[in-house]
């Protein structure tokens, strides 16, 4: 009987079919694939169904073979004698089907090399299910609007002026170390509208999405691995919630607790500097 093929961690085997559930890759496809190497015992030619979150791994005959090049490399008469010839065969597997991850659609017509100049597929992002970013915002210490820029438009040296002349706030706090720094704290928003290119149109019958975020830059490296060839943090942003400004928003960071390598710690909030 023709063994199963494996897929994920949570396999499970039926003769020649492998059925799987995995919460972390949800996607679509049917995808017929060849084994990998022509020459050795080992690999299968297999053919894959992707419904959603749940996968079924049919194992086939070889009715698709793999890729195969003669290659004639530069080797010394000593391993050609070894050998007994002067060439290796370059195998990969192909594939032939389709699948969609997160509305990016992908092709596959023949040979899998992982190297774009030589794979054989073609995909491209389904207008009608992605997301288009259209301005980027700063506001200022009492939340009004201070400067944007269409989504559309990125000009590196525009955005660090804007950001330069934004207002900042300031507080003091006490690293986990009882070491006392300064935080200055910008508020950034960025809104997107639903629909690309000629599916534009699709923003007219579904919400737009906006973040609201607190920049936030420490005076110096904040954490344990502070001063370590890591380093600590310098700085970071946390998503803002509804009529939060500057201090509640930098308060209810120093409220949580922070991840480094080593461990976990909390920062103290002390008061805003004038």
């Amino acid at each position: 009987m023709m063994r199963a093929a494996r897929w994920g961690n949570n396999d499970r085997y039926f003769g020649p079919f492998t059925w799987s559930y995995s919460k972390s890759f949800p996607h679509w496809a049917v995808v017929l694939r060849s084994r990998g190497e022509e020459d050795a015992d080992r690999g299968i030619c297999t053919l894959r169904i992707s419904l959603w979150r749940a996968t079924l791994l049919i194992a086939l005959p070889n009715i698709v073979r793999p890729w195969r090049e003669k290659v004639y490399p530069k080797w010394d008469t000593q391993t050609i004698a070894r050998l007994g010839r002067d060439w290796y065969w370059n195998v990969n597997p192909r594939q032939y089907g389709w699948s969609l991850n997160e509305g990016h659609l992908t092709i596959y017509y023949g040979r899998v090399t992982h190297d774009s100049s030589t794979d054989q597929n073609w995909g491209c992002f389904l207008p009608w299910t992605q997301w288009r970013h259209v301005r980027h915002s700063l506001y200022d210490l009492a939340g009004e609007h201070f400067w944007t820029r269409p989504g559309n438009r990125y000009d590196w040296k525009e955005y660090t002026a804007a950001k330069k002349a934004c207002p900042v706030a300031k507080f003091s706090f006490r690293d986990f170390d009882g070491q006392e720094l300064t935080a200055m704290t910008q508020i950034e928003e960025s809104e997107w509208r639903f629909g690309t290119g000629w599916c534009k149109w699709l923003s007219l019958f579904r919400r737009r999405k906006i973040s609201r975020s607190l920049d936030i830059e420490f005076s110096g490296e904040t954490g344990p691995e502070k001063g370590s060839w890591k380093g600590g943090t310098t700085g970071t942003g946390i998503e803002m919630l509804p009529g939060e400004l500057h201090e509640a928003a930098f308060r209810r960071y120093c409220e949580q607790e922070h991840r480094a390598k080593s461990r976990r710690y909390k920062i103290q909030f002390l008061s805003a500097v004038a």
